[in-house]
């Protein structure tokens, strides 16, 4: 069963008209998503979840069964990864926003990437933090007092990081990067999904067991 979101008032209609004038073939190879020439529609697996992206119509369409409305600016990253991916191959290299050209200066005041979401919500309970990063389909590293990497699509690689503080320190999060999303996605891009991945962790439910 589908869920049509509304997106009319989210996302620039130059965008899906950019999207609809680009070649399938090209954005399926750059992306890694799929084409339906019928109903003119990308399908794209992201955080786990397949969504389809009809740009001649201006619409997205949730298509798996267990869809939670993610942070508005999630539909914003959704369109422009179909726009700016590019045959990059993952470094494996983790870096942080301000290491990205231009990072330094964009991040901070209204850019400032909202990791307090992530760490007010966990502290004092890194327990937690670990199961809905699990629940999330995160992978555990060994950074921080709990890290987690996130295949957010094929192309885009995200850690996760966690202290959980004490009397002298308070907790805090960050997010990193692979190294390799410097090469294709802009910067105002990777702040919409930094929003969305603070948000989506940061106010996340345990799903109870059946």
């Amino acid at each position: 069963m589908t869920k049509e979101i509304d997106v009319s008032k989210l996302i620039d209609k130059m965008s899906f008209m950019e999207l609809a004038e680009q070649s399938p073939e090209d954005v399926c190879r750059r992306a890694v998503c799929r084409y339906d020439h019928i109903d003119r529609c990308y399908t794209l697996s992201v955080w786990g979840e397949e969504y389809a992206i009809y740009p001649h119509e201006l619409k997205i369409e949730s298509i798996t069964s267990n869809f939670t409305r993610p942070h508005d600016y999630f539909y914003i990253f959704l369109v422009n990864y179909l726009l700016q991916a590019n045959e990059t191959k993952l470094c494996e290299e983790w870096i942080s926003e301000k290491d990205i050209l231009g990072g330094s200066a964009f991040f901070r005041g209204p850019h400032e990437i909202p990791t307090n979401l992530i760490s007010s919500r966990y502290s004092g309970n890194i327990e937690e933090f670990n199961k809905i990063c699990q629940q999330l389909g995160g992978t555990p590293l060994n950074m921080a007092d709990a890290s987690y990497s996130f295949q957010i699509t094929p192309r885009v690689l995200v850690a996760v990081l966690y202290w959980d503080g004490d009397e002298d320190f308070p907790p805090e999060s960050k997010i990193l990067y692979d190294k390799s999303i410097a090469g294709h996605i802009a910067l105002d891009i990777i702040f919409a999904l930094a929003v969305d991945i603070c948000s989506r962790i940061g106010r996340a439910s345990l799903k109870m067991a059946n």
